[in-house]
């Protein structure tokens, strides 16, 4: 097979272009014939003398020989420095898998499409998942189907690309194929088997079934070398549902697991010469994604029970709904020899919630039983152009330049009263003044009964806020000698909601031989405070030891915040560094990267503020609050690691055998918590223990992935070894809760029956490996997740088979 083009990041601009061979992938025998650079258009450079890290993963090769169809859990299994779980009672992160680079948020990874910048979800993640306070893109917005690699580059890169990009970016690249019907069907399910001795138990024995279908077809248009490419993909999986066995243990959470999903895309690429010199293209991508996942259990007697509807007590069912637009077009075009595109990348994101088999039991017998919560969205659109010019300076000049416009709003949806509101005993809104005797109680404990809908209240207001920034960068890099490459990079980015930052980037590469180079990069970055982080607010009610409490997350501009002495949010600022090399023989590639990211000001929720730890007025004016929460600038990290990645390719018998071996070490500490001067003291409480060992657990101190892919004739065999590292959380009653390091394996067989139909058989998790079952907590429900462990590592289902019939015409 060969590859014609292999894309290389600048990041932006000229400077960076970040390549290597082609790694943490099922590779096959390539010939590299062409470089195509997005950003800076620099066609100089090739993929093996580039001076910052990035993986290029083959999409179609990837997914042709595992089980997974999404993004998110394609790239966990295949890129060590990548870091994606499931989740379960996780409220919408059920439906969004939050996703880190490095171990650092989820919202300081940038993710492009075709090189532009691409929004984020409107969603913010809370509490019972990773990345708690965060806002991310939602990459399973993309389909598979689409795409034709996915470039991860693993380098801070905000002097290139500005916000988000401080521990790397993600480059989407769409299928761009101008002729022939490819197509895709898979079918996989869960085949459940207890791990132990009878502790994990299941509704069925075979469930998570899963069904995918995709289509792509590509067609010229025109006669000057135009295409469009059209992908439309349909995936529907069901519940795979993880519960304690009731004989051996109590647990408060009767419905955990995987949640139930349906999604539906639509994507095309379009690109259109319309004279010389002048092309046109265009990018269009829908997506609709319907989640029902459980909340956790209230039980017949909980003062959020209503007996006379549920006498067995419920399960809460969270039925959300996803509709996102990408629409992306632009010039490209030649100004005096300077290579030029212009643009506008349009995105937006609305998530909305319908609570169903719930209460609000305020309302007694009456109550309905499925509820309008409301939601959020966000409007993203960026307008912009590069410049990008080759110079016959030593061994060549590039230099780049351009700015960009970005306009964004978040908005939260009001649900109905009934979804957030608490009512007295004659059908009135509970308001300060209510009196006590007049509120609704629960007769068999005695305790004033939750307003609003069980397992997700409603938004009891609309909020829209907007924002807008100005960018300006310039790139350069400059071949000294033909053995030794530099490249200098700054960025001038304004906000009208927060004010301005510049930050620039150095990055090297030196032949010590043929086969052997240095390669680093020193940089500073930031991210800006999203909309969400600023503005979101909420009164939800949480099971924290078994206890249901009422929490008030209050926005960063609330009375509330300033009350208790939260400081208004600032950018985070960071520091990155990253030293390694190369070595290629042909045969035999190998890149050693280590790196230092120092992050100022991370935005994260707060610990919990107990009513005890409230100003009395606060109190006063809160009197149904047992907690509050806040986003705060509250910490600064530091984290150090390193990436190895081994590829080798050899000839055994009359087959070819391709073996990939790639590892990461990823050390976080916490070394400072950004207390308030009235908060003083209360570094604790503002940064709880637990919420510190959430964050260091983002991902796995070391995960090793190990490929072996052997092909002769029409049959190949692919085997798949993850292994990810230890992590330790802390639970409700502050006891540590230890995740062993596991194993996963995955094992595929394919055969080409033409040359344009292959089936593919196989097996993930094919041992039925699960994270450490927590049985010393679950009888007191002091998991996050209230269930019998946590959503850590590979996920919670155990084994699935999967059948995957790809073909062609």
């Amino acid at each position: 097979m060969k590859i014609k083009y292999i894309s290389v990041i600048f990041l932006s601009a000229s400077s960076l272009s970040y390549a290597q061979q082609i790694q943490d992938t099922i590779a096959k025998e390539s010939k590299i014939e062409e470089v195509a650079i997005t950003g800076s258009r620099n066609k100089k450079r090739t993929v093996i003398n580039t001076p910052v890290p990035i993986d290029v993963i083959d999409i179609k090769q990837v997914s042709q020989a595992t089980g997974q169809v999404e993004v998110n859990q394609l790239l966990q299994f295949a890129a060590p420095s990548f870091n994606s779980n499931k989740q379960s009672g996780s409220d919408g992160a059920d439906a969004v898998d939050p996703a880190t680079l490095r171990g650092l948020g989820p919202d300081q990874t940038l993710l492009l499409l075709n090189g532009k910048r691409y929004h984020q979800s409107s969603l913010i993640n809370l509490f019972g998942t990773k990345g708690r306070g965060n806002t991310g893109s939602d990459m399973n917005t993309i389909p598979i189907g689409a795409i034709k690699r996915i470039e991860v580059l693993r380098d801070g890169a905000s002097a290139q690309y500005g916000s988000d990009a401080i521990a790397g970016v993600i480059n989407v690249i769409l299928n761009d194929r101008d002729k022939g019907f490819e197509g895709n069907a898979f079918y996989g399910m869960n085949l459940f088997k207890s791990p132990g001795d009878k502790d994990i138990v299941s509704d069925r024995k075979i469930d998570g079934n899963t069904f995918d279908f995709s289509g792509n077809l590509g067609t010229k248009i025109g006669s000057k070398g135009g295409f469009g490419n059209f992908t439309v993909e349909f995936v529907n999986k069901d519940y795979a549902i993880r519960n304690a066995n009731p004989d051996r243990y109590t647990a408060p959470r009767q419905r955990f697991g995987d949640a139930k999903a349906q999604n539906v895309y639509f994507f095309g690429n379009i690109e259109l010469p319309l004279s010389d010199g002048l092309t046109f293209y265009s990018r269009q991508g829908f997506s609709h994604r319907n989640t029902k996942a459980y909340a956790w259990t209230r039980t017949p007697e909980a003062d959020g029970n209503i007996p006379e509807i549920y006498p067995n007590g419920f399960d809460p069912i969270e039925d959300t709904s996803i509709t996102d637009f990408t629409f992306d077009n632009g010039l490209k075009f030649k100004v005096a020899d300077w290579d030029v595109d212009f643009y506008n990348a349009f995105g937006s994101n609305r998530f909305t919630y319908d609570i169903k088999n719930t209460v609000n039991a305020t309302l007694g017998a009456q109550s309905p039983t499925s509820f309008d919560a409301g939601g959020h969205s966000l409007l993203q659109n960026t307008t912009g152009f590069n410049a990008a010019k080759q110079f016959k300076v030593l061994e060549g000049l590039n230099i780049a330049f351009g700015s960009e416009f970005r306009y964004e709003k978040f908005e939260i949806i009001k649900g109905e009263e009934a979804s957030y509101a608490m009512y007295d005993i004659n059908g009135n809104i509970v308001t300060r003044t209510t009196p006590d005797a007049l509120l609704v109680t629960n007769p068999l404990s005695g305790a004033v009964r939750p307003g609003g809908s069980q397992g997700f209240p409603g938004y009891s207001t609309d909020i829209g806020k907007s924002r807008n920034n100005f960018a300006a960068y310039v790139d350069t890099e400059l071949d000294l000698t033909k053995k030794w490459m530099i490249s200098l990079a700054g960025r001038f980015e304004n906000y009208n909601d927060f004010g301005s930052t510049l930050n620039g980037k150095f990055a090297t590469r030196y032949a010590i031989t043929p086969q052997l180079a240095f390669r680093g990069s020193v940089s500073t970055g930031f991210r800006a405070p999203s909309l969400a982080q600023k503005y979101y607010s909420q009164q939800f009610t949480n099971f924290q030891g078994g206890k249901l409490v009422t929490i008030q997350l209050a926005s960063n501009d609330s009375d509330l915040a300033n009350k208790v002495g939260i400081d208004q949010l600032k950018q985070e600022t960071s520091v990155n560094g990253s030293a390694g090399f190369t070595f290629n023989t042909g045969k035999f590639t190998a890149t050693v990267d280590g790196y230092y990211i120092k992050v100022k000001n991370r935005i994260v929720l707060t610990g919990n503020f107990s009513r005890d730890d409230l100003p009395a007025d606060v109190q006063a004016e809160y009197p149904y609050i047992n907690q509050a929460q806040f986003f705060a600038n509250a910490i600064d990290t530091r984290t150090m690691g390193i990436d190895v990645i081994l590829n080798y390719n050899e000839t055994i018998g009359s087959g070819k055998l391709t073996a990939t071996l790639a590892g990461n070490y990823n050390n976080m500490e916490i070394t400072k918590v950004n207390t308030s001067e009235q908060l003083k003291g209360k570094e604790d409480i503002y940064l709880s223990p637990r919420e510190k060992g959430f964050i260091l657990a983002s991902a796995p101190k070391t995960k090793i992935n190990l490929n072996l892919n052997y092909k002769i004739s029409k049959f190949n065999a692919n085997l798949q070894l993850v292994r990810f590292d230890k992590i330790t959380l802390i639970g409700y009653d502050n006891a540590e809760q230890v995740y062993n390091s596991k194993v996963t394996t995955d094992l595929s067989f394919g055969y080409e029956f033409t040359s344009n139909l292959n089936l593919t058989l196989g097996s993930k998790n094919i041992f039925n490996r699960y994270p450490t079952l927590q049985s010393s907590q679950v009888t007191s429900g002091n998991t996050e997740s209230g269930g019998i462990f946590d959503p850590v590592q590979m996920g919670f289902g155990g084994r699935q088979v999967f059948a995957r019939l790809n073909f062609k015409f």
